[in-house]
């Protein structure tokens, strides 16, 4: 048995696999924001299959060469684009800072306007008992 000051490795293990069972009691919106870059990259192709409330997936990309904090969005292993440049500061830095954060489609437009075509939420998920813990 490993022995820490005071703590005994066993016990962290429960901790801590009792902190990741437990389960979302409520999120926080961070932000809604479009989605940049929608036309560049596999957003026409899966556009009929994309529908509001669809989970997506946020990737941080810090060796982007147009932007340290990029932040990717996909929606189910396909790149739709990024957070935007001037809404990425906060999300960047939760992502870097280990925060889990959630992403959903929040609004879907037909139109010519490749930034009206996509909105998004991003959310902090807050599990029983974090309440009381967060910062």
């Amino acid at each position: 048995m490993i022995r820490l000051p005071g703590i005994v490795w066993p016990c962290l293990l429960v901790l801590a696999t009792g902190m990741a069972h437990a389960q979302v009691t409520a999120h926080i919106l961070l932000q809604d924001s479009p989605l940049a870059g929608f036309q560049y990259h596999a957003g026409k192709s899966v556009w009929s299959r994309l529908r509001v409330g669809d989970a997506l997936t946020l990737t941080r990309e810090p060796d982007n060469p147009h932007d340290a904090r990029a932040v990717r969005v996909d929606w189910r292993g396909h790149k739709l684009g990024y957070v935007p440049r001037r809404e990425n500061a906060d999300v960047a830095r939760l992502l870097d800072n280990g925060q889990v954060l959630a992403a959903r489609i929040s609004r879907l437009a037909e139109g010519r306007d490749p930034w009206s075509r996509v909105r998004f939420e991003v959310v902090m998920p807050v599990r029983q008992g974090e309440k009381d813990r967060m910062p």
